[in-house]
């Protein structure tokens, strides 16, 4: 069993890296057709609520209470989260229902960010959204481009685009190397869903 002690703030007899203060936010984005994006976006998340910096999270395509919802929930108030989806896989051309969503989020989000009571704001699937033209191509854009500079924006979906892979800061590409899938094992609830 390994206990951790307390510490006031981080612990500077540690080699590597010293963390300076959060002044300037950043982009970045989790793209790729592996999995851990969300995963990956919502462990930045936890990280952040940790150094006392609020954050929202903004879900596209997505609803339904899956199992990170439920950790939200469990954070009393740490951490806002908003689904804006009807909670389906998109095929084919999208519904005006799931692009008046879409347009909905988008304005909803520009409110948060321009409002700055968010230091760190992750929109995830926004990507993906893009990509099944739920929102038009520019829009991500122009989120990068209005953001407040102390606003920590984090994108999350397949198929990034590289005019948004050229506007972030910061990029990782998600590829699936082997998964259990493909061997007919389903989402597992804590895991996938």
């Amino acid at each position: 069993m390994i206990t951790i002690e307390p510490q006031s703030e981080f612990d500077d007899s540690s080699p590597g890296l010293k963390p300076s203060s959060f002044e300037q936010g950043y982009v970045q984005i989790y793209t790729g057709n592996g999995k851990g994006k969300t995963t990956a976006a919502l462990g930045l998340a936890l990280r952040a609520i940790g150094a006392g910096l609020p954050v929202f999270v903004g879900q596209f395509i997505k609803a339904g209470r899956y199992s990170e919802i439920k950790a939200i929930e469990r954070l009393e108030g740490q951490i806002e989260c908003r689904q804006y989806g009807r909670g389906c896989w998109l095929r084919g051309n999208p519904s005006r229902e799931d692009i008046e969503l879409a347009e909905d989020a988008l304005a909803e989000i520009r409110g948060i960010m321009a409002g700055e009571s968010f230091r760190v704001v992750i929109l995830d699937e926004i990507i993906t959204a893009q990509f099944f033209e739920l929102v038009d191509t520019c829009d991500p854009l122009d989120l990068i481009r209005d953001r407040p500079e102390g606003v920590e924006l984090v994108m999350t979906g397949r198929y990034a685009p590289i005019e948004l892979i050229e506007a972030a800061d910061l990029v990782t590409e998600m590829r699936e190397v082997k998964h259990y899938y493909n061997k007919g094992v389903l989402a597992r609830k804590g895991i996938e869903s």
